[in-house]
């Protein structure tokens, strides 16, 4: 073998081991999926001398009292990994904020709230558990979910209940729906232009909330709840 061709042969050796080296390189690199990896739900009991339910929404939610949160953790598929099962007090009012991580571990949950003209894409609701809703109860003893956001994540100020999402919300099941234990889903949606401004207070818990609002559904959060007969706040 001449001079020549030797150094030829290892030049082409060399290039061929770079060349699948990068290769390799190329497809280990791990692909980072979209979407959200994991949320959490925090509840937290609210307790204050003002706070009352009244028709689809609370009177008195400022000046409040934090008691001790209790923190429902969800896998990718939207089960819950921890707290899945809760006892709730019906007469109380909890607050409820929701936190979510994406793949990169990025917490995003302030996305669906980013300002305004985002906002308005986007709407909690709180499903099943054929619950009844405060403003069709004879003695407002009903259930009650509030988003209660008052600014976008860019400092801006919400107005009204159609500007709010649900990322913030306040939570009572009232002593008409104590009993056998009930399936819930918070569900976060993504809807078609204009559809936020249709919806209002008492839509939350619609079975059908997917046919009445056109949209696509970003987060579906399960989890239990048993109702038990509370104390007065």
């Amino acid at each position: 073998m001449t001079k020549q061709f030797k150094s030829a042969a290892i030049i082409l050796v060399g290039a061929a081991v770079l060349f699948v080296s990068s290769c390799k390189k190329d497809n280990d690199t791990p692909t980072v999926k979209e979407g959200i990896e994991r949320s959490e739900i925090i509840l937290t009991e609210m307790s204050g001398a003002a706070i009352e339910a009244h028709g689809d929404h609370f009177h008195g939610l400022t000046d409040l009292k934090a008691g001790t949160p209790i923190v429902i953790k969800f896998d990718e598929k939207g089960n819950a990994t921890a707290n899945g099962h809760l006892h709730l007090e019906a007469d109380a009012v909890y607050k409820m904020e929701l936190k979510a991580w994406d793949y990169n571990g990025k917490e995003v949950q302030n996305q669906f709230v980013a300002n305004k003209a985002v906002a308005d894409q986007f709407k909690a609701f709180l499903v099943g558990g054929n619950l009844i809703l405060n403003k069709d109860s004879q003695h407002e003893s009903g259930a009650i979910f509030q988003p209660r956001e008052s600014t976008y994540a860019d400092g801006t100020a919400v107005t009204g209940q159609y500007e709010t999402t649900g990322v913030l919300t306040y939570l009572t099941i009232g002593h008409d729906n104590e009993g056998p234990t009930k399936e819930l889903t918070f569900v976060m949606r993504k809807l078609e232009k204009d559809v936020k401004t249709k919806i209002t207070r008492s839509d939350w818990n619609h079975s059908d909330y997917a046919a009445k609002f056109a949209g696509q559904d970003v987060l579906k959060l399960k989890f239990a709840i048993h109702v038990e007969e509370g104390h007065d706040h």
